[in-house]
Formats: C-alpha cells, structure tokens, sequence
C-alpha cells in the first residue's frame, strides 16, 4: 500500500478546479505499472514521487516527479506540479529551502513558491520553464491549430508556439465570447500541433477580475479533449502576453479564468518579475488515504 493524494488545484471550492492523482513513494513501480494506474484515474495527470536522483539532490531538489496523461508521459506540467507540492507538504515534506520546494521533472528542477500572508494565503506558484520552441507559426500549423478546435484562421489576431514541454501552440482570438465559442468534433488526425491554446481579454474585466479567457486541447490517442485548467499553457501565455511579442500585451500580474465552458471555475494568477514568470493558484485536498500499487 502506497500513501495516496488527490488534490484539485487552481480553485479554493473542491470540483472547480483540476485535478490531479498523487501516488507517494513510488519507488519499485514499473512503467507498465505507472501508465496502467494513469489510465485507471482518467484524470488529465497522474503523478509518482520519488526521491530525487543524485544529480537533482545535489541542486537542491527535494522530490522527484514523474507526469503521466492516460496516454503519454510529460517532462513538465503546471496543475500536477501545484498540486504534487501540495501533496508532499501535506504528507509531511519539509522543503530545504524556506518558502519553497524544488521539484524535479523530466524538464529539470522547478521551484514552486509559498505564501502565507494575505488574500494569497496558501497559494502556490511555479517559475515557468523556459520555452524549448517559441515564435510564429508557419500558416500549415496555423491552419491546423484552428480547424481542430473549430476556429476560423483569418478570426485568429496572433499565433505562436509557447511549448514548454507538452507542445502547445497558442491562438489569440478576439476576445472571450470568441475563446467560449470554440468547439472540437473530438476526432483528431495527425496533422499539425497536438496541444492547441485558446486565449481572448475579458473587456473590463472578466469573473473574479479576469482579464483573459482561457482554454486548452489536447490530442492523445486520435481524440481531442479540453483540458479544465492547464498551468503549462498558462505558463507559456504569461511568458508570450508579457513579453511585448503578442498582438495584445498584458500587465505583469494579471488573472486568468479557465474551465467556464467545462463546469469549473478556475483562477490561475500569473506574474513577471523581470525575466521570470511565475504561475499560482489556491489548492485543495479532496482525497488523502493509500492505493494498492
């Protein structure tokens, strides 16, 4: 029996976020055994702590994560690393560093920052990867990017690459109402990106003072499914909108709302401080107890 976690993250209400399944001290499971408990969840991300290689030990990690999807592994995803961090605190973690846990990933080591003070009590936050493929697309990609998700390419305002692992592309469209109105048949060929980025400005301001509107797809398996709440993506956004290379240039701290066309609510807090960005969001525990593995 291995300690277990599902923790949803990006919300402060349990069921408004997204979700994600924690095995603890994974270590003796197989790969075979990881993939077969990620598809069982049927959660977006299912994740296995393990104790960090001699390497990520001496830079400092104090855990190692492994980000598996029903179909794929990730070296890098946002919600599974809030929600992994908050896992391991709650079971006890005691980071190295005070106010933050250094998580390594198959992208590397990734700090994730506390706060304790505040109406951002509780809040957890990730210094953004770098990007491993940035700039425009080419209008093949572009083409594909937007006929998969249901979106016209000439109602497409900017377009680029924010892949910081899983592969996202980013679309910027013409503000929410156009992000909300996007639909995917759900059949998916193997034509262009596999993970497509929806981003439109709340005029004045969005739910929960909002500025942007976001949405995420994926294609695993031949299918696309949406994805309630995506730090990765928004990780690549935050880099992409502040940076001045966007059509639109968002201010260094701003909120995002996604999962409004899914049921969920969720809020993800996004911040620049010079070079470096950090995405945040509240968490929840909603299961805690172990798991025949």
């Amino acid at each position: 029996m291995r300690r277990f976690t599902q923790v949803d993250v990006f919300t402060r209400e349990l069921t408004r976020g997204n979700a994600v399944a924690v095995v603890h001290d994974a270590e003796g499971l197989d790969d075979d055994a990881l993939r077969a408990f990620a598809r069982w969840t049927q959660l977006s991300e299912t994740t296995f702590l393990l104790a960090p290689t001699p390497d990520g030990a001496a830079a400092g990690a104090d855990y190692r994560v492994r980000i598996l999807t029903p179909g794929r592994e990730l070296p890098f995803a946002g919600h599974p690393t809030l929600g992994s961090a908050r896992a391991w605190l709650e079971a006890g973690g005691v980071p190295q560093r005070e106010g933050a846990v250094v998580q390594e990933c198959g992208a590397g080591l990734v700090t994730v920052r506390t706060t304790t003070d505040g109406d951002d009590d509780g809040l957890l936050a990730f210094e953004a990867p770098p990007l491993v493929r940035s700039g425009p697309l080419d209008p093949a990609d572009l083409l594909a990017a937007a006929t998969a998700v249901g979106v016209r390419a000439e109602d497409v305002l900017d377009a680029a690459w924010v892949d910081n692992g899983p592969g996202w592309v980013a679309l910027l469209l013409d503000g929410a109402d156009a992000v909300l109105a996007a639909r995917t048949s759900g059949a998916g060929g193997d034509d262009g990106p596999s993970d497509v980025g929806l981003v439109g400005l709340h005029p004045g301001g969005g739910p929960g003072g909002a500025a942007v509107e976001v949405r995420a797809f994926v294609r695993e398996d031949g299918a696309w499914w949406e994805d309630p709440v995506t730090g990765s993506l928004n990780a690549g956004l935050g880099q992409w909108l502040t940076s001045g290379e966007a059509a639109v240039r968002l201010p260094e701290r701003y909120t995002a709302s996604q999962g409004t066309a899914l049921g969920r609510s969720g809020r993800v807090h996004v911040a620049r401080e010079g070079e470096r960005v950090w995405v945040g969001g509240q968490t929840v525990v909603g299961v805690s107890g172990t798991v025949a593995l």
